[in-house]
């Protein structure tokens, strides 16, 4: 019996009522319903809230125009896919767009209810779904983009990370067993040795480590033999996640487990965390809180009851020893012969011209294959030698660079208040203009990852970069305008660290020559040379 079985109904929180009432997986037979309702007169509980079970999102600021968000494991489409996504967006006209997000996801906009019978039609004749992809559920499972491509990487998590969705989801058709948790969960795993899923942020990441076993499976001991095995497996951290109300790195999980066992690991945490994980107060529901209150070894212990058998102690270190790489630009394949090729994709906006020129690369170049990342770009892989000469050529790519400037390079936002009724201040169309600002003001030597997000639930990830720009109501003049706090010393890769807020209420408006200095003091940044009349 679960915790929320026992819990009077006056201590759930308006979430967990709703939610009691009637599951959220309840909506998937109600599409054809709501279509032929209109949005306007959908059950409001139903409309801002269940359908995000299925993928979809009511938006107060473009009413009438939903937002649907799809899963990607590992962040893999097909070029079919592509342009099943993309004649979905071109649908729209001018409100249609898609994001690319920082869970290697896709987002699209613009939607009408009334098409969703028809675009649901379309996912899954292409294997799409959008399933358990909001609110309470685990969200896109991410894993290394570059897996089964990197002749370094230790582990290709492709297939563990679909195994996960398959169990989480029930295949795509969505599981009543995983979708009322109390809060979102956020899952990653890297067989890489970049930590280029930024495993610190997540609920629950597997992180690559070699640990000496015996040749029975079994923790060596001081009485165990000479001669140990020495077996790949995973690190287990466990509570990362951002939060208006908190920011917290994972912690180790003191676990190291084999990759056979990573689905049944994951399945004993979820388990844990639906069945005892806080209800009552929404603003401490996620897992760190519930570790919080029973202590770490309690939380390990439930979990191993759940697990059926001994969890073995973590390795005594992780192959986390690189620095963060970005992925953008032309790389050699493990495999002879073939490369693959990340393109920048400006704050992640894509449109349908180019989501169907996307498909159409990967279709002509590659293998029909398309990945997307954590700082929202996207890859093409498996061009050959022969084609990657006259694939550079491709016109598309002076707006989807190979070879960016270094601002703009590494720069991510979330949505913002063009599309979130969440934000506090408009995001994307400002990065950019502020970016393109900069580069014309400073040189640098190296790139400076300069994260926006338009509130703080954190969407942009401010916490993980050199500069993290959060949305904010600031002052100027005594009165209101919109402005950010600003956070440093964000960390990814080896030895990953949270950054922390250092300056608060700095208008939108005079932000620019307050990064330009930052970027001169902090960052070797130089002043350009004023241009010869």
């Amino acid at each position: 019996m679960t915790d929320l079985a026992t819990t009077t109904t006056t201590s759930l929180n308006k979430f967990e009522k709703f939610k009691a009432q009637k599951d959220g997986l309840a909506v998937k037979e109600e599409i054809e319903k709501f279509a032929s309702l209109g949005w306007e007169a959908i059950d409001e509980t139903d409309r801002d809230h269940r359908l995000k079970w299925v993928g979809v999102f009511f938006r107060p600021v473009t009413p009438g125009k939903f937002m649907m968000r799809l899963r990607l494991p590992n962040g893999i489409l097909s070029c079919e896919q592509m342009r099943v996504l993309a004649e979905v967006v071109q649908r729209y006209g001018d409100d249609g767009s898609a994001d690319i997000t920082t869970r290697q996801n896709i987002q699209l906009r613009g939607i009408r209810i009334e098409d969703l019978p028809e675009i649901f039609d379309k996912f899954r004749a292409v294997d799409l779904t959008s399933v358990q992809s909001g609110m309470d559920n685990v969200r896109n499972i991410t894993g290394d983009p570059v897996a089964g491509l990197d002749a370094d990487e230790l582990f290709d998590t492709r297939e563990l990370v679909q195994q996960i969705q398959d169990m989480v989801t029930n295949r795509g058709e969505g599981n009543s067993e995983f979708s009322n948790l109390p809060r979102k969960f956020n899952i990653a795993i890297t067989g890489g040795r970049d930590n280029s899923v930024h495993a610190e942020i997540n609920d629950l990441a597997f992180v690559p480590a070699f640990k000496e076993v015996e040749e029975a499976g079994g923790e060596m001991t001081p009485s165990s033999p000479s001669s140990p095995q020495k077996v790949f497996g995973f690190n287990v951290l466990v509570g990362g996640f951002f939060s208006a109300k908190r920011c917290e790195a994972a912690v180790p999980l003191n676990v190291w487990v084999s990759p056979e066992d990573v689905v049944a690991l994951c399945r004993a945490v979820l388990e844990v965390f639906r069945d005892h994980g806080l209800r009552a107060n929404r603003q401490k529901a996620r897992l760190m809180w519930l570790i919080d209150e029973w202590g770490l070894e309690k939380f390990r212990a439930e979990v191993e009851k759940r697990f059926g058998k001994s969890l073995l102690g973590a390795a005594a270190q992780d192959e986390i020893d690189w620095e963060k790489r970005d992925h953008v630009g032309v790389y050699k394949q493990k495999q002879p012969g073939l490369n693959y090729v990340g393109l920048h994709v400006p704050v992640g906006r894509l449109f349908a011209e180019d989501m169907f020129e996307m498909a159409r690369l990967a279709e002509v170049y590659g293998s029909g294959e398309i990945r997307l990342t954590v700082e929202q770009n996207l890859m093409i892989p498996n061009i050959p030698d022969s084609l990657l000469g006259t694939f550079l050529t491709e016109p598309v790519l002076e707006k989807f660079s190979v070879n960016p400037t270094l601002l703009t390079r590494s720069l991510v936002s979330c949505t913002g208040a063009q599309f979130c009724n969440f934000a506090l201040i408009e995001t994307k169309n400002r990065a950019l203009k502020t970016i393109k600002a900069l580069e014309a003001e400073v040189e640098l030597t190296r790139p400076v990852r300069i994260h926006w997000t338009g509130c703080p639930n954190s969407c942009g990830q401010p916490q993980v970069a050199d500069i993290g720009l959060m949305g904010t109501k600031a002052r100027k003049n005594g009165k209101p305008v919109e402005g950010v706090d600003i956070y440093m010393g964000g960390k990814v890769g080896k030895e990953a660290q949270l950054g922390t807020c250092v300056t608060k209420g700095i208008p939108c408006e005079d932000l620019q020559p307050v990064l330009r200095e930052l970027l001169i003091s902090h960052f070797g940044a130089r002043l350009r040379e004023p241009a010869a009349v």
